[in-house]
């Protein structure tokens, strides 16, 4: 992107412009990822990267409509749908609450995150279960469920960081995979989603924003798919945050999408009917106050954090840091000479999953990998779904405890 609009750190506080140029040049002589590296306080987000799967399931009503779909068709579509609206929460929203994208804090190995969207007319619970399952490479598994609509998504994601020149790339790795049991037919379907490449623009002048690059899919096991390509300025319209999908089943074009993955977005062309427009309002995650949170729970662990840069306290806010961190390092050298190692709370690795390698391969994807490893949630309900149980039994499921 062109730089010509502003000068070099025009949008960094003047206490933080030293701080801000010694940043940037330190990027430029950082050669691997760049997960671990230390951000100016003055871009630091006071939240952290285990709240972020919340952002699946901002839209719960769209989450739950999916299993209401009458043919298989229709319910791909909805899970293109629920998709789209997962994007502007995940992607833009510190733009809009913080003036510019923010460094989110790197979470501690089995930091929790725990949340449920309410049951409103009928539409069932929502529960987030969210953990960090790996420090090294940073690694957050979650699982969201919402058992009355019988609908649940599980996945992990995870970063690699690098450094362009003008922009900071990111790889996502990991997948999800959501299981839906129809209304109409109670045989459950599957629909893997890969994850879309990052690129923040606008580090030089200290005012960073996302964009989506590349390519991301949805393949149902019911043999349809989707694939949805990214273009920011200087494609299609010359829009940022533009989006072209389109719907196969069997190599046949079903349906096209294309628009802002931010606004407005259409059906067959620009000029086709409205899909979906981004500006929905969307239902913040109901979390238990912070008095009532356990010590490992993101919003109590990270509380002073989170309060010196909401205050502007940022010296307050490093010491707060520095704490949680050394601790940290200081529980994985106890680990080390007791030849223990952290267990998972609510998730376990698994080095394949079968379901994956075979929508993976359905998907004819050459980009993506024939196997990956996952981290499975381990409560009853979600062991009963990879098992491919019927709706009776799942609906007899326990619900999972958050």
């Amino acid at each position: 992107m062109s730089m010509t609009p502003k000068e070099e750190g025009a949008d960094v506080p003047q206490d933080q412009k030293a701080g801000w140029a010694s940043f940037i040049k330190s990027l430029a002589h950082m050669t691997g990822d760049l997960s671990s590296m230390t951000a100016p306080p003055f871009i630091l987000s006071p939240t952290s990267l285990t709240e972020f799967p919340a952002y699946w399931a901002e839209h719960p009503e769209l989450f739950a409509d999916i299993s209401e779909g009458e043919t298989e068709e229709d319910r791909m579509e909805r899970v293109f749908l629920w998709f789209i609206a997962t994007l502007k929460g995940q992607y833009t929203t510190r733009n809009e609450k913080m003036g510019s994208e923010k460094k989110p804090l790197n979470p501690v190995l089995g930091e929790l995150f725990y949340g449920t969207w309410p049951d409103v007319e009928g539409r069932g619970e929502t529960v987030l279960i969210s953990e960090q399952v790996s420090h090294h490479p940073p690694i957050t598994a979650y699982y969201v469920e919402n058992k009355k609509a019988g609908v649940a998504l599980q996945g992990h994601s995870g970063q690699k960081t690098s450094f362009s020149g003008t922009s900071i790339l990111v790889k996502q790795s990991g997948h999800a995979m959501l299981f839906v049991t129809p209304k109409k037919t109670g045989k459950q379907e599957t629909y893997l989603i890969t994850l879309p490449k990052l690129r923040i623009d606008g580090i030089i002048w200290g005012s960073p924003y996302i964009e989506l690059t590349d390519s991301s899919a949805i393949q149902a096991s019911t043999g349809y798919g989707v694939q949805i390509d990214y273009k920011g300025k200087g494609y299609f319209s010359g829009k940022a945050h533009m989006f072209k999908a389109k719907m196969t089943k069997a190599s046949k074009t079903i349906q096209t999408f294309e628009g802002e993955w931010t606004g407005v977005s259409n059906v067959g062309s620009s000029k086709g009917p409205v899909f979906y427009d981004a500006d929905a309002p969307k239902e913040e995650i109901t979390v238990k106050p912070i008095t009532e949170q356990g010590q490992w729970e993101s919003r109590n662990l990270w509380q002073k954090v989170a309060n010196g840069i909401r205050g502007g306290d940022f010296e307050a806010a490093g010491r707060a840091k520095s704490i949680i961190e050394n601790e940290q390092r200081q529980r994985r050298r106890d680990e080390v000479a007791e030849g223990t190692s952290w267990k998972l709370w609510n998730f376990e690795h698994v080095d394949s999953d079968p379901e994956f390698q075979k929508l993976v391969a359905m998907m004819n994807d050459k980009t993506q990998p024939t196997t990956e490893d996952a981290y499975v949630y381990s409560g009853e309900h979600y062991k009963q779904l990879l098992a491919g149980a019927s709706a009776e039994s799942a609906a007899a499921a326990p619900a999972p405890a958050a």
